[in-house]
């Protein structure tokens, strides 16, 4: 199932990780929004590729045909490249699909770059499983012909890994697969800590991540007890930002307490459903050792594909800059289709 050949012209993890980002369009699929009110009073906004929006396949999703739901990766959004690249695949294989933005991730239709804020004093993190389940719930009672599927990205890889293993008896998704599943917390944040090109991706998440953070205590001051400013100020690693917020934040005692209770690695062996995870040995957010673990401790229900090459949601293949295939987008949504397919004429 591997069969990926990276780009002769993209040589390394950096080139593979850091090319979709400045060559790809992030508004590729037109997509209906719907904003969803949770079970605890707030906002989550989704994206929409169906028929009925006039966005599907020329000859639209076929009756029945899976829908697809997609989470992003940390800091991204329905408009991240990989999504809608993840959309362009669904729409031309005349599926439907929805992508979830987390809560403060989604961003305003006409100026991409300028983040919706929520209503309550959260944020999200990568073992927040409830607004998955959440909209996994929803679909499902809409539609309850429809098979669903998922496929998660980086962060969002992890969080679907989390909620399959939560709930090893769930009937409701029939297929999933991720790319680049950070599925050690704790082993990723230390791994970024070192290279230099490691501590560069630390800093421009950290560039939308601190502001977020003070923006909480701004609009809600009762939160100032438990995100330390000073220290946020200071945070230059995954570690410290977490410690100083994220975790406490979201009712953890720390970052130490946040990675081991949320990596998805502790439940990877009671998954139930067919699960496709793909990971490069390259990663430059995780490191290697880390898939031998997956590998060991995963029910077999999951398969995971582990290429030499590809850097962190890369996997950029083709014999030209001006073709490029994204090899791993195509084998995720082609596999989750196929399973889902499977699985609703059981």
């Amino acid at each position: 199932m591997s069969g990926f050949r990276p780009a002769w012209w993209l040589p390394g993890p950096h080139p593979q990780t850091v090319w979709g980002r400045f060559t790809r369009p992030r508004r590729l699929v037109e997509t209906r929004r719907e904003a969803l009110v949770t079970p605890d009073g707030d906002e989550l906004l989704v994206d929409h590729l169906d028929a009925a929006a006039g966005n599907a396949a020329p000859s639209g999703a076929a009756a029945g045909a899976p829908r697809v739901i997609l989470l992003h990766g940390l800091e991204g959004s329905s408009n991240s490249v990989y999504v809608q690249g993840f959309l362009a695949v669904a729409r031309r294989l005349g599926l439907a699909a929805t992508a979830l933005n987390f809560r403060s991730c989604a961003r305003d239709p006409d100026d991409l770059d300028r983040m919706l804020m929520n209503r309550l004093p959260r944020l999200y993190h990568s073992g927040e499983t409830t607004d998955l389940d959440f909209v996994v719930r929803t679909l499902a009672a809409r539609a309850p012909d429809v098979p669903l599927a998922a496929v998660g990205v980086s962060l969002g890889g992890n969080v679907l890994l989390k909620w399959l293993g939560e709930n090893p008896g769930q009937r409701l998704v029939s297929a999933a697969a991720t790319l680049s599943t950070p599925y050690d917390l704790a082993a990723g944040s230390r791994y970024l800590e070192g290279p230099l090109m490691g501590r560069l991706y630390v800093a421009k998440f950290l560039k939308t991540l601190r502001p977020k953070a003070i923006d909480i205590v701004a609009r809600f001051p009762e939160t100032a007890s438990r995100i330390d400013l000073a220290r946020l100020a200071r945070a230059k690693t995954f570690w410290e930002l977490d410690d100083a917020a994220t975790g406490p934040l979201h009712g953890f005692a720390g970052a130490d307490d946040y990675y081991a209770r949320s990596s998805s690695l502790r439940v990877l062996g009671r998954i139930a459903i067919p699960t496709l995870c793909i990971s490069a040995k390259d990663d430059p957010f995780l490191p290697a050792h880390v898939l031998e673990e997956v590998a060991r401790v995963a029910s077999p229900a999951v398969t995971l594909v582990a290429t030499e090459r590809g850097g962190h949601v890369g996997f950029v293949a083709g014999a030209r800059p001006k073709s490029p295939v994204y090899w791993a987008e195509e084998l995720a949504v082609s596999f989750v289709a196929s399973r889902s397919l499977v699985a609703s004429r059981l």
